[in-house]
């Protein structure tokens, strides 16, 4: 578990992202104003110097009748003078926007090595043509977070994690069409390109963009993996214009907080499943993901959903959203008990939730011939399939494993399901941390304690 004993890092000389310039900096912004007025009346008195004999020249040449000519004019010219006044604000400005943007800082939570995740200052990052800017209003932490700081799962030192971003438009990039700044957005785990051979095949989990053939595994998912994520005061999302879904008016942070990464990870187990009216579920695990893949199953017309856990009170929240049945696994045999309640035959699709051994196998044995496993875990271990269970092969038994789906047409479907009262997600969030407590927040989180499902985590 991440210490808790770090020192909160300074916040001196932050400077808000609202194109103001904090305390700190005042004095240099003065000093370069005054740089800027020296410069700009030696830059008029050079150009006056210049421009008066040869005006006075042209004066004579033209027949201009002057005994004397006329004290030069203090700038010149009015088109050199506005050429020198333009010039030196362009650089004026050029100069005080790159010490601003030096100076303009976020707090985000870092990977620091294994067993470490602290909050620490980063630079707001820059936008490019088609990214945008967005300030988060409320983020949480996943599982996969969890693998990320004990060290199961390898990302570059110095990484902001998270992949769940719900928030408002800062700024956007300008190519960016169909977006404000200011609107509620949110945006997938998976943030996918759009256009490459993944993309355009409609697996854009394992979007390849710029690869020679277009596809990678787990291309798809960036934020907090191979770019910097949303457990930060602001987050930078790649091709918003095929990630940034708008909020509907009426929905909280909270109501949509699961739609980025649970929500569409549960209810993918049972979509790649092929779950079918009156199929039997079984799902292994009732963890934030195992909760949403069995509300999935039941929107997808299972008639009998079986949640598994070990947690009393995550049995309860299945019960509550609609398991027919639970099977605590500290109490049963989970396998026999779930032959016992299908009287024999095994279940349709069995969905892993959880990403172990135990828990891969369990799923296979409790299936019927011809049936399917759905997984969503992630393994940190090879896995061993047994023979038996497995029938030697030659069960007809499908295994099929999946990734969050993203991108913006992914998000505005799941919103639209909670806007219609189909299912509510709300209740998960059983804790709220600021994000300067989220070494806190990972301790409760990653030890399963104080009966914690999802943490809420906000500016």
């Amino acid at each position: 578990a991440p210490s808790t004993q770090h020192p909160a890092p300074s916040t001196q000389g932050r400077v808000p992202f609202d194109g103001t310039i904090a305390a700190p900096n005042a004095e240099k912004a003065t000093a370069i104003k005054a740089g800027f007025k020296a410069d700009l009346m030696d830059t008029t008195a050079r150009a006056s110097a210049r421009v008066a004999p040869r005006t006075a020249a042209r004066r004579i040449s033209a027949g201009t009748q002057m005994k004397a000519a006329p004290p030069a004019p203090v700038f010149g010219s009015a088109r050199t003078a506005c050429a020198a006044i333009v010039t030196m604000r362009c650089w004026w400005r050029r100069r005080l926007t790159r010490e601003h943007r030096m100076t303009q800082m976020m707090k985000a939570a870092v990977f620091v090595e294994p067993g470490r995740i602290v909050i620490d200052d980063k630079p707001v990052p820059s936008v490019g043509p088609m990214d945008a800017l967005l300030r988060i209003t409320t983020t949480t932490i996943c599982g996969t977070d969890v693998h990320i700081l004990k060290g199961e799962y390898p990302v570059a030192k110095g990484l902001t994690i998270g992949h769940e971003p719900v928030g408002v438009i800062e700024k956007l990039g300008s190519s960016v069409r169909g977006y404000r700044e200011g609107q509620r957005a949110i945006a997938g785990a998976i943030t996918p390109s759009g256009w490459s051979n993944a993309c355009l095949c409609g697996q854009a989990s394992q979007d390849g963009a710029g690869s020679a053939h277009g596809w990678k595994a787990m291309g798809g998912w960036k934020l907090g993996n191979t770019i910097d994520g949303c457990q930060a005061e602001y987050v930078l999302v790649p091709d918003a214009m095929a990630n940034l879904a708008l909020v509907p008016d009426g929905l909280s942070d909270e109501q949509v907080l699961m739609c980025p990464d649970i929500m569409s990870t549960g209810f993918s187990g049972a979509e790649s499943a092929g779950v079918r009216i009156g199929d039997v579920v079984a799902v292994f695990a009732q963890g934030p993901i195992g909760l949403c893949a069995m509300a999935g199953a039941k929107l997808s017309g299972a008639s009998v959903v079986i949640g598994v856990d070990r947690l009393s009170d995550r049995l309860q929240m299945s019960s509550r959203l609609g398991a027919d049945h639970v099977v605590d696994a500290s109490q049963v045999d989970p396998v026999e008990e779930i032959l016992r309640l299908t009287g024999g035959r095994g279940v349709d699709v069995a969905i892993e939730a959880l990403g172990t051994q135990a828990t891969f196998e369990a799923a296979l044995r409790v299936l019927r011939p011809g049936g399917t496993l759905s997984s969503l875990g992630v393994y940190s271990t090879d896995l061993k399939i047994p023979l038996g269970a497995f029938a030697a092969g030659l069960g007809d038994h499908r295994i099929i494993t999946s990734l969050c789906p993203g991108g913006k047409e992914r998000m505005r479907r799941l919103m639209a399901v909670i806007q219609a009262g189909r299912v509510d997600l709300g209740a998960m969030v059983t804790h709220r941390f600021k994000l300067d407590d989220i070494e806190a927040a990972y301790e409760l989180f990653s030890h399963q304690r104080d009966g914690v499902l999802k943490v809420a985590l906000t500016p």
